[in-house]
């Protein structure tokens, strides 16, 4: 254990955000919390902490061979290491490999110092003079030979002695063997009132902003294993997934791996997110034992910038095939979903889009590749829309911006295509019959392996696409046949 003269501590003279006297914003807070506890309790059967504990597991400490975990802190300013260090050299169940990355710190030759002062040969510190900021972490995360899990935490992240034990247990039942967990998560904004927005995840005093839990704000506890949109500030995982968080190109590198991870895990990999339950007696099952000081160093609500990017990177990704909590719980009904993958397309299926746009009550979206092939922008010009179309939050057209990396045009979507359907469960699928192979093979592949499992898809000759116009007319129960 290093000295009090190296280590140093962390004084927070910030408070935290409190609406005790606020009744319309606890309600709001608790209502949609407990809406989203109530659903997930009749669709997944959540558990408690003692519940999940006893679950037969491939990971417990009465078997011979402990899991190989490697745990990687990610230090700038904060004087948090040793105070991490120490609860993570007395988990009930030991770590393999711990790594204290130092990404152009100020403070990278005290940290350097605090590692050599603890004197453990399972403990490296490493630094570099250029700041890899928030995914670079996940980058060295992949360098994971003979190790089974990773456990990446934020400097303000002290987890509880037991929290090893816990997550590997969990990550050990047949039920969770497939997913990622965390002890902070969040749930993505919901549909707006109006029936066709959606609010910016900081919008204050609206319900439809979607939650942050735990929050000791509203004193919204996590008493069962909780399903989240994403997680933050912890993430635990097998270590042949770390990889799927590259698969894609991310939005940005300024913010948002947190959310980038969930969503390539669940479009690539079918993998859900979990914030875990713990017992509110015993701080040593807690994923942040210190939870005021992770609450208060939530910087994606404090700078407008970040705020105005994580609401364009969470859209984005709800418009590519993202099934959020509120897609799960809201599933959409809509007549058709228009698939085109370049400018031809578009201009071809434009006259059956706007007749199924206009014709009372239809409901279409046009689905468009986006990136290279089919621009968001271009298709505005084409369709005579507002350019404002392809950055308000409104469903009109769904851009998959396919081709930003170096994912196969068919993977890509497929996977969208998959999430789509799932979350609009629309009659037809409507393209061109001169699509791409692997296009048209993503399509149908995606309708098939979605949950809905009853949309039809139809690919007509461009010769034919002014002739039935008839189609918009036609009651909406007997489109799929």
């Amino acid at each position: 254990v290093a000295s009090d003269k190296v280590c140093g501590y962390e004084k927070t003279d910030l408070v935290q955000k409190k609406y005790t006297n606020d009744a319309e914003m606890i309600k709001m807070k608790l209502g949609l919390y407990e809406e989203i506890r109530d659903f997930q309790s009749k669709n997944l059967k959540p558990e408690t902490l003692s519940e999940l504990m006893s679950m037969k597991s491939n990971f417990d400490l009465s078997n011979s061979e402990i899991p190989k975990v490697k745990i990687i802190l990610n230090h700038f300013k904060r004087k948090t290491l040793c105070a991490q260090l120490d609860s993570l050299l007395h988990q009930t169940l030991p770590f393999h490999t711990l790594w204290v990355l130092s990404f152009a710190s100020p403070n990278e030759e005290h940290l350097r110092t605090v590692v050599s002062d603890y004197n453990d040969s399972r403990i490296s510190f490493i630094s570099s003079g250029y700041d890899f900021k928030y995914y670079g972490r996940f980058q060295m995360a992949l360098q994971t030979e003979g190790i089974d899990f990773v456990y990446i935490l934020d400097d303000d992240m002290i987890p509880g002695k037991k929290m090893l034990e816990i997550l590997c247990h969990v990550a050990g039942t047949e039920k969770y063997k497939h997913a990622i967990f965390g002890s902070i998560g969040r749930i993505l904004p919901f549909m707006s009132k109006d029936g066709l927005s959606f609010p910016s995840y900081q919008k204050s005093h609206t319900k439809e902003a979607g939650l942050y839990l735990p929050d000791p704000a509203y004193d919204i506890r996590v008493e069962r294993i909780f399903e989240v949109d994403f997680l933050s500030s912890s993430w635990f995982l097998s270590a042949e997934l770390i990889n799927t968080i590259f698969i894609e190109i991310p939005f940005t590198f300024r913010t948002g791996e947190d959310l980038h991870l969930s969503y390539q895990l669940q479009k690539y990999r079918g993998i859900s997110s979990y914030v875990l339950p713990v017992d509110q007696n015993d701080k040593d099952t807690w994923g942040d034992s210190d939870h005021r000081l992770a609450y208060i160093s939530e910087t994606t609500s404090i700078f407008k910038d970040i705020v105005s990017l994580r609401d364009r990177q969470w859209w984005r990704a709800l418009t590519s095939g993202y099934v959020t909590q509120w897609a799960k719980m809201n599933p959409q009904k809509i007549d058709v979903l228009f698939y085109a993958h370049s400018l031809q397309h578009v201009r071809t299926l434009k006259p059956l889009f706007e007749k199924f746009d206009t014709s009372k009550g239809k409901i279409a979206h046009m689905v468009i590749s986006g990136g290279r092939f089919c621009p968001c922008e271009d298709v505005a010009k084409v369709m005579y829309w507002n350019v404002s179309v392809c950055l308000d939050r409104r469903f009109k057209v769904l851009d998959l911006r396919i081709s930003s990396s170096g994912v196969s045009t068919f993977n890509e979507i497929y996977g969208g295509m998959k999430g789509l359907v799932e979350i609009f469960n629309p009659s037809l699928v409507i393209g061109v019959d001169d699509l791409d192979v692997d296009v048209k093979n993503g399509i149908e592949l995606g309708i098939e392996r979605s949950r809905n499992g009853r949309s039809v898809l139809v690919l007509l000759p461009k010769s034919v696409v002014s002739k039935v116009q008839w189609m918009g007319d036609l009651d909406s129960n007997i489109l799929p046949s």
